[in-house]
């Protein structure tokens, strides 16, 4: 069940193909490869930031180019208590990186939260903070994530 931003919950149509529980402000990569085509999604939590990339390899197989990055979110004080009703650790989140079924279009979750999607066949990257610009080689228009833009991709 993925939750909206107003607090109603679906469940996303596609492959969860992974999921991870994480500490935020640890180190942490989560991957994920399309089987259909040469497209894939990496999140990183390099201990101060955290980034969800859409990534292409090449003909080879040997190599990816990093398309474009979303800024999910920035670690948080060791000190601050985790969410109320969370019943998890402080700064601990659960990952799930969603294809859809027709592998052109992939979702980060955390949480039960839809933070970003690459749409691959759009060239178009969405995420919740908009951060940062559209880069203008592949995503070319508006970053925002709404609730309509997750039910139409998704």
């Amino acid at each position: 069940m993925v939750k909206s931003n107003e607090g109603g919950g679906k469940t996303m149509n596609g492959y969860l193909m992974q999921e991870k529980d994480i500490v935020r402000g640890e180190d942490s990569f989560v991957e994920s490869l399309s089987p259909e085509n040469r497209y894939g999604v990496v999140f990183e939590d390099d201990g101060e930031t955290a980034y969800f990339y859409a990534l292409e390899m090449d003909e080879s197989g040997g190599g990816m180019k990093i398309l474009d990055a979303l800024h999910i979110y920035e670690a948080p004080d060791p000190d601050d208590p985790p969410p109320p009703g969370s019943g998890k650790g402080p700064g601990t989140s659960k990952v799930l990186i969603v294809w859809s079924k027709d592998w052109m279009k992939c979702a980060l979750v955390l949480d039960g939260f839809c933070q970003a999607i690459f749409d691959f066949e759009a060239h178009g990257g969405y995420s919740i903070n908009e951060f940062p610009e559209p880069n203008g080689i592949w995503t070319k228009g508006d970053r925002k994530l709404t609730n309509e833009l997750i039910g139409r991709l998704f």
